[in-house]
């Protein structure tokens, strides 16, 4: 069996407006299948969290959720605005997003992604981890699929 690294950005939102929302889904997905790429896990403690806890959801329901209907991602939002407590708010989703979108790796995070790729640390490499994260992402599947 195949196992997939995630391609969908984290900067990337669906139809709700939540960044990360859609890489989430896909991640706890293809876990729930066992085609998740090794090292990446189906809900972590990073932007994962960051958005079940914005959204005020909970990571057990999502993870069953997913497991158990393999919904399509218009599906997994639907059920996603069903939610007791949600928070779906025009103030949540921004405040949600510029969380997301302003994250910075600690420098050894950084310098990491930079040497796998083989970039030299210039200063001119945008230090937003969800760009960070974008260029692992790429390098990996290259690793896996391409090379």
């Amino acid at each position: 069996m195949s196992k997939t690294v995630p391609l969908i950005s984290s900067g990337v939102a669906g139809p709700l407006g939540a960044i990360h929302l859609p890489r989430l889904w896909l991640k706890v997905s293809l876990e729930a299948r066992g085609k998740l790429a090794d090292g990446y896990p189906g809900i972590g403690k990073g932007y994962d969290m960051m958005t079940i806890s914005a959204l005020g959801l909970n990571a057990d329901a999502v993870k069953k959720f997913i497991t158990d209907s393999k919904p399509t991602y218009p599906q997994f939002e639907a059920w996603v605005k069903k939610q007791p407590g949600v928070k779906l708010d025009k103030a949540t989703i921004y405040k949600h997003n510029a969380a997301i979108m302003g994250y910075i790796h600690d420098d050894a995070t950084r310098k990491g992604i930079l040497g796998a790729n083989r970039i030299t640390e210039e200063g001119s490499v945008n230090p937003g981890a969800v760009d960070l994260n974008n260029l692992d992402d790429w390098h990996e599947f290259h690793q896996a699929e391409l090379k």
